[in-house]
C-alpha cells in the first residue's frame, strides 16, 4: 500500500478529504494534544486543534468506509529537540524559574527518549492496514503513562465539580415534555 503524505487541512473541502484517499488514514498528531506542559502552550494550542478536526472528520466520513487514526507518538529519537528545534529568546525573566529546568530535561534528554521510530513506523504501517484501526494510536510508554495522567487529573477534576457542573441545568431539564 502505498504510503502519501498530505497537508493536514488544506486538502479538505467541506468537511470531507479530496478523492485519492484509501480506506485508512494515519496522520501525525503528537500528545501534544492529549496532555500539556508549561512552555508549549501555542503548540498544545495547534495540536489540541488538530484533535478535533481528526475526531470529527473521522466521524463524517466513518459511513464512507474511511477511517481516521491520529497518531500520538511519545518521546522518540529524533531530532525533535535538537538542531531542528527553533529556540526564541527569552523575553520575561520571570518564566525563568518554570522553563529553564523544562529546558535542560528536554536538551538534556537528547538521544534517551525511550521510543525507537522505526518500530513505531511498524506501528503505523500495522494501524492502516488494520480492518477497524483505532480513533487514536498512543505510541510508547511516555505516552501511555502521560496520557493516562493526564486523564485521571481529568477525571478527578470533573467528578469533584460534578454538582456544580449540574446545577446549571433548568429546574426542569431532563423531565420530559
Amino acid at each position: 500500500m502505498p504510503v502519501r503524505r498530505r497537508p493536514l487541512v488544506s486538502e479538505r473541502r467541506w468537511g470531507l478529504p479530496w478523492s485519492g484517499w484509501s480506506t485508512s488514514e494515519a496522520l501525525p498528531v503528537a500528545t501534544g494534544g492529549l496532555v500539556t506542559m508549561p512552555g508549549l502552550s501555542f503548540y498544545h494550542g495547534s495540536k489540541f486543534a488538530v484533535e478535533g478536526i481528526l475526531e470529527t472528520l473521522g466521524k463524517e466520513v466513518a459511513g464512507l468506509g474511511i477511517h481516521v487514526t491520529a497518531v500520538e507518538p511519545g518521546s522518540f529519537r529524533t531530532d525533535w529537540s535538537g538542531r531542528s528545534m527553533t529556540r526564541t529568546p527569552r523575553l520575561i525573566a520571570d518564566y525563568d524559574e518554570l522553563f529553564e529546568p523544562l529546558r535542560a530535561r528536554r536538551i538534556h534528554g537528547r538521544g534517551t527518549q525511550p521510543g525507537d521510530p522505526d518500530k513505531a513506523a511498524a506501528a503505523v504501517l500495522r494501524i492502516v492496514a488494520a480492518h477497524q484501526p483505532p480513533t487514536r494510536l498512543l505510541l510508547g510508554t511516555d505516552a501511555l503513562r502521560l496520557i493516562q495522567a493526564g486523564r485521571d487529573a481529568f477525571e478527578h477534576n470533573m467528578q469533584a465539580w460534578a454538582d456544580l457542573s449540574a446545577s446549571t441545568d433548568f429546574d426542569d431539564a431532563g423531565r420530559p415534555a
